[in-house]
């Protein structure tokens, strides 16, 4: 049986590589998306102050930060059984708006956008952001690296840092926002209404235009019909910071909806030897393996689940693109994984509106945004949507406070079994008769960016060395040396 390797994977977040295993016919008998790091972050956290765990998780990835930061910081809340006042709610969904607009800037451009903008089966070499910008041109760039600008420079303001945040408490926020803060934060949030609404418009004209691509997201070979997951508010319309987290089925029927506190009531954990990447599924469905369909526990929990699952919008203009994003698609749900990326411009959008909604709050210059706890901490749970998907954090702490268990559950992690189906799906339906070219290669590949994966958030080398190795061939293909590094 052959074997094709595509080691590294690229345009993501962290390590890993997928496995093609051809038959004697030269069709796919098998794909496996490998991840060869251990995960370490719920042991080595375990015996350590449970207020440091906003500052420390936040060190788990680099471009999501943020999300880490915010469920860490809403589990000290529910540890020490306090509830912020408005002004800090307020602030906290403020910054995470902010958060959210920016980093799903840099995955439509940066890591998803240039298989469409620049091509699938472009060379490599231009298949990338400076490709991206000799394409669309370097106004266009200028608008995308000024929205990266105003949204870390924000982040930067409110959280004390540009990458990670030092800012959440139990009870609160270390400080607010005057005035002249709030103007300046009103004003680059309308300038991020403006951005989504133009990125909407370039999705339109670049993708939706062109009758390829569009037959490429909603082919078969991009498809599965799994369970979605996301959080909702009271009126069951997507929400990122607060809210019940809402399981809708493949047909689109609510299966269930709870409590971030009750989750293990809901979602279980498996491991496969294979991978150090665990696969959680839905308890009352139970688990069938890597397939799809209403009789799998296999969830998404992307940009797309959480529209499927949400019954509308909370902002006006996001709503309008929500509602034409179904009526062009065919209604909800919808199971075409690359639609993924219509749903992320669609929650850009509604991120910056929210972000100049909370901005305009009279209450958001409030004085009063911590309230102290006093209660003995025990045990808690903080969930927020990151925008790989729902992110939950679980403390257990002794009577000082001290971490006796922790168990994270992050956005990948969710839907590490539906880019293992998506991979080996993609992968059979466009490598037949042995004929492979990198350009099929990466449209495999285009498989697990859709869910926009980090696997430096839901993996982790303990105790931090990074699996490596190395062929050395001469120039007639043979082996002169292969050089390993922590290979088992």
């Amino acid at each position: 049986m052959k074997r094709i390797s595509i080691d590294p994977i690229t345009r993501l977040e962290g390590h890993g590589k997928i496995d093609i295993f051809l038959d004697e016919q030269g069709d796919v008998a098998n794909a496996y998306l490998q991840i060869p790091e251990l995960r370490g972050f719920e042991k080595f956290c375990v015996g350590r102050p449970a207020e440091d765990m906003p500052n420390l998780t936040a060190r788990i990835c680099g471009v999501c930060p943020e999300a880490h930061h915010m469920a860490a910081t809403k589990a000290l809340d529910a540890l020490w059984h306090v509830d912020p006042p408005p002004t800090a709610k307020k602030l906290r969904e403020l910054f995470y708006s902010i958060f959210y607009a920016t980093d799903h800037t840099t995955h439509f451009y940066a890591l998803g956008g240039p298989d469409f903008v620049v091509g699938p089966t472009a060379p490599p070499a231009e298949r990338n952001i400076l490709g991206v910008v000799k394409k669309v041109g370097m106004e266009i760039a200028g608008k995308v690296l000024k929205m990266r600008h105003d949204g870390h420079h924000l982040i930067q303001m409110m959280g004390g840092r540009r990458v990670h945040p030092n800012w959440g408490l139990p009870g609160g926020v270390s400080k607010g926002i005057n005035e002249e803060q709030r103007r300046e934060i009103e004003e680059l949030g309308r300038h991020a209404v403006e951005f989504a609404k133009f990125s909407l418009k370039l999705f339109e004209d670049v993708v939706l235009k062109n009758s390829d691509y569009v037959k490429i997201i909603t082919g078969g070979d991009y498809t599965h019909r799994t369970y979605n997951m996301g959080m909702v508010d009271a009126q069951n319309r997507t929400n990122f910071y607060d809210g019940l987290i809402r399981v809708t089925d493949p047909d689109g029927k609510e299966l269930v909806k709870y409590n971030a506190k009750d989750y293990r009531q809901h979602v279980a954990e498996r491991v496969e030897p294979w991978s150090y990447l665990k696969f959680p599924y839905l308890k009352s469905v139970g688990w069938k393996g890597l397939v799809d369909g209403n009789d799998s526990g296999v969830y998404k929990a992307t940009p797309l689940s959480r529209c499927n699952v949400a019954d509308a919008m909370a902002t006006p203009l996001a709503q309008a693109e929500f509602k034409r994003m179904y009526e062009t698609l065919g209604g909800k749900p919808v199971h075409h994984t690359l639609a993924t990326h219509w749903a992320r411009l669609v929650e850009l959008l509604y991120a910056a509106e929210r972000w100049v909604e909370l901005a305009t709050d009279s209450e958001i210059t409030g004085k009063e945004y911590r309230v102290i706890p006093t209660a003995t901490p025990d045990d808690g749970v903080g969930c927020v949507e990151a925008p790989r998907g729902t992110l939950t954090h679980h403390y257990t702490t002794d009577e000082r406070g001290i971490l006796t268990k922790v168990n994270l559950i992050v956005g990948t992690t969710n839907n590490n079994a539906p880019i293992c189906m998506s991979v080996k799906k993609a992968a059979q339906g466009l490598i037949k008769k042995g004929k492979v070219s990198e350009g099929l290669l990466n449209m495999v590949e285009m498989a697990f960016r859709a869910y926009d994966p980090c696997f430096g958030c839901a993996t982790h080398s303990l105790p931090g060395q990074m699996p490596l190795e190395v062929t050395i061939r001469d120039p007639q293909g043979e082996i002169v040396r292969k050089l390993a590094q922590h290979v088992g």
